[in-house]
């Protein structure tokens, strides 16, 4: 058994929206260097759990910890400082500036010049566009300088919302290609999709959601065997 520990932890977390709870005392973990993803229909919570794991919503309850340290109460930015970073839902690029100073944000804290050099070898698309407006690009080409930007802030830990959404198959299978080498590269990935068994093909372990809650986890593959979750939550 591994001795492994987690490089992150949620414990019991509480989302709530005024009266709406959208998130019931969910837990899972993260090994280092692992992929798992929280996958589930819309309004299942998962964008609300990465969320609160980044920093943006603050949970009602429960307890997040980060390599070790009880991150829960910390702000977002302080988290990217850390090496905690995350790849928004709907990309969120800054249209009207370039390529290269949507680049230049993801580093911040850092100005690390060949963090971005890495992002434009890895992507040469963005290499060749960097002065064009970022509002200029196709949406996979957007979802590239999203994933572009968070690597930048040299992560430890990636957290990617629904990375798929509104993209054309062929471009969905160089997304999950691009997040497989970030995977491979040492940083651990927490991936939420709706494209569950996309998702469950790629990750090491997976968590079903419903309604808040944790319906089925356990190693992707023998989530994707379980003729029942399929059933139920993946579509026959």
């Amino acid at each position: 058994m591994s001795t492994t520990e987690p490089i992150l932890k949620v414990e019991d977390l509480v989302v709530t929206y005024g009266r709406v709870e959208a998130v019931r005392k969910v837990s899972f973990e993260a090994l280092p260097g692992s992929l798992i993803t929280l996958v589930g229909a819309n309004g299942a919570g998962k964008s609300s759990i990465i969320n609160a794991v980044s920093g943006i919503v603050r949970p009602k309850s429960g307890r997040i910890t980060f390599e070790g340290r009880d991150i829960t109460r910390t702000q977002a930015h302080t988290l990217v400082g850390e090496g905690l970073v995350q790849v928004p839902e709907g990309r969120q690029i800054l249209g009207t500036l370039t390529i290269h100073e949507n680049l230049q944000l993801g580093g911040w804290h850092t100005n690390d010049a060949a963090a971005i050099q890495a992002v434009y070898e890895r992507f040469p698309v963005l290499a060749e566009r960097r002065d064009l407006p970022a509002g200029a690009l196709s949406g996979g080409e957007q979802q590239m300088l999203a994933i572009g930007r968070a690597l930048v802030a040299r992560p430890t830990l990636i957290l990617l919302d629904e990375p798929s959404m509104g993209l054309a198959p062929k471009i969905v299978d160089e997304v999950f290609r691009v997040i497989e080498e970030i995977r491979t590269s040492g940083t651990t990935v927490v991936l939420v999709e709706q494209n569950a068994r996309r998702a469950l093909r790629a990750a090491d372990h997976g968590y079903v959601l419903a309604s808040g809650e944790i319906a089925h986890e356990g190693r992707a593959a023998d989530l994707l065997a379980d003729e029942r979750v399929v059933q139920a939550y993946l579509g026959v």
